[in-house]
């Protein structure tokens, strides 16, 4: 980067930091307002609401790490792109308004609705932490990268510095804003980054006069692929069994993207059912425009920059976004390319501290309210809102020990592991949970545990971690699974065991949760009643 874009990026770096705590502390609830802090007391628009539930779904991860894959393969990429959005469609049409009528503030009172007791949410809280806290890790090494990337040094105590400092950052928006105050900083990072998205994509297009074919046609000559940049295979070419290996990739992300608590908890926001659905209908609407410029830009980015110098870049594509935004404004090296170009780096930054905010915010509402104020003594709302605050340092703090520990290693095991989590563990909770009559405490528990479990061990298994280049033990192979996601076999295991739970509950437990869950059906499905916040 240019010595005037790096002066530029670093002030709107700062200026934009300074920005987001000052809505945070605007934002911060009273004392004793529990509403306040895990609701945002229901205030925000559909269009607001659903602009920050887009925010929360479009983490750093996925503009860096799916920019990168439609960059690096082409057609896969944009499969797994269309699979992000198809999985905010699948939690608007299925999940969203059960979620907004059953919870009140976690994941914990929505399954605790009909299966009351410690023990659920415990596992729920377990479950939420193991979800979140290896994408929360992804995110914040990212930063350091980031920074490095834009102001151009590489010094290791200057990375390890930069995740910390965000990091901070991060808790303290969690801390003092509560919902209502990330929900604004989502809103900005969300139409920030589709701002300058669609800038740059619009900018890409012209380079090829605005022909798409010719912009495909140029990609494919800048992957070194050939035709099979543009053809489906591409991604698990080495794989054992390829199509097996791309269902279970699509599968996860689907069914994983759709159960994140993090997505999930903005469902408790809205003040009722048509709320939520026109909430969704903006999150969907923003979500599918991402899908669009990401793909633009990761194929400007091998047509115009290509696969070689990407990879020598960042072997995964992380930075293909970047490069592809470089290369947009061609040999122009005028104030405006240096503005858009800074507006696109201030985004991607926006979109770091956001995200692990909303991770941060969702883990510390589980541990807090499912945990602590649901023990033996019940403390007041202004203790229990104390202990929401401690709990986001109380999981902040480890995360960034851990971010500054793995910031050397490939991290793409880590994100993959919080949607096998997802898709293994929470979403057969939730869809048993909400829509299943016998479904009983044992069986959730199994369900959570096993789920979690099963595609932890699995995990271990792949070629992300091990026995290929890009793992992340690249000089040892002990691969045992042949496949890249757990998706395939943790995902059924996930409802095999919430199904074998159910059966083999006592008859009378079982009889007597299925009354208490027949007695707010209607309520969970259709809203009928409306529980009191």
């Amino acid at each position: 980067m240019s010595e005037d874009a790096q002066t530029m990026s670093l002030v709107a770096f700062t200026a934009v930091a300074t920005l987001t705590l000052l809505l945070c502390v605007l934002a911060v609830p009273d004392r004793d307002d529990l509403d306040g802090f895990y609701t945002g007391f229901g205030a925000l628009s559909p269009m607001r609401n659903g602009l920050a539930i887009a925010g929360d779904y479009i983490s750093a991860a996925t503009v860096l790490g799916t920019g990168g894959v439609i960059a690096l393969l082409g057609y896969d990429g944009v499969v797994l792109a269309l699979s992000t959005a198809l999985s905010l469609t699948l939690l608007m049409f299925l999940l969203a308004e059960p979620l907004r009528n059953a919870g009140r503030f976690t994941m914990g009172d929505v399954l605790a609705r009909r299966m009351p007791g410690r023990a659920v949410r415990i596992a729920v809280c377990a479950a939420t932490l193991a979800a979140l806290l290896p994408l929360m890790l992804v995110q914040l090494a990212g930063a350091g990268d980031l920074l490095a990337f834009v102001l151009g040094f590489s010094g290791e105590g200057l990375k390890t510095g930069c995740i910390v400092a965000l990091g901070t950052l991060m808790i303290s928006y969690a801390a003092l804003g509560g919902m209502k105050g990330t929900a604004l900083i989502q809103i900005l990072k969300i139409v920030t980054l589709l701002g300058s998205g669609v800038v740059v994509a619009a900018l890409v297009l012209r380079r090829f006069d605005w022909d798409v074919g010719a912009l495909l046609a140029a990609a494919e000559r800048g992957s070194g692929a050939g035709p099979a940049f543009l053809r489906s295979g591409l991604q698990f070419a080495d794989s054992p069994h390829p199509r097996l290996d791309m269902i279970s990739s699509e599968l996860t992300v689907v069914l994983g993207g759709a159960a994140l608590p993090h997505v999930t908890m903005r469902m408790y926001t809205a003040r009722n059912a048509r709320e939520i659905r026109r909430s969704m209908s903006w999150a969907v609407s923003s979500v599918s425009l991402f899908v669009l410029v990401i793909t633009v830009v990761g194929f400007g980015a091998t047509a115009l920059v290509g696969s070689a110098a990407i990879i020598e870049e960042d072997p995964q594509g992380n930075t293909a976004y970047l490069l592809g935004s470089r290369a947009a404004f061609g040999a122009d090296t005028s104030a405006v390319e240096t503005l858009v170009f800074t507006t696109v780096t201030t985004a991607l930054f926006l979109t770091l501290l956001a995200s692990v905010a909303g991770m941060i915010l969702a883990c510390a509402n589980s541990l807090a309210h499912d945990v602590f104020a649901h023990g033996r003594r019940t403390p007041s709302p202004r203790r229990e809102m104390t202990l929401a605050r401690a709990s986001a340092l109380a999981i902040g703090v480890p995360a960034i020990l851990l971010a500054v520990l793995v910031k050397d290693h490939n991290l793409q095991p880590l994100a993959t592991l919080s949607f096998c989590l997802g898709a293994s563990a929470l979403a057969p909770a939730l869809v048993y949970g909400l829509f299943w009559r016998r479904y009983t405490q044992t069986g959730l528990l199994c369900t959570l545990l096993g789920g979690t479990l099963g595609a932890t061990v699995l995990m271990t298994g792949t070629n992300l971690v091990s026995g290929s280049p890009g793992s992340a033990f690249p000089h040892h192979d002990f691969t045992w699974f042949p496949f890249t996601t757990t998706g395939i076999a943790s995902i059924p295991l996930g409802f095999l065991l919430g199904w074998l739970g159910t059966r083999l509950s006592d008859r009378g437990r079982a009889e007597d949760q299925r009354r208490r869950y027949e007695a707010v059906e209607g309520s969970i499905l259709a809203g009928a009643v409306r529980r009191g916040r």
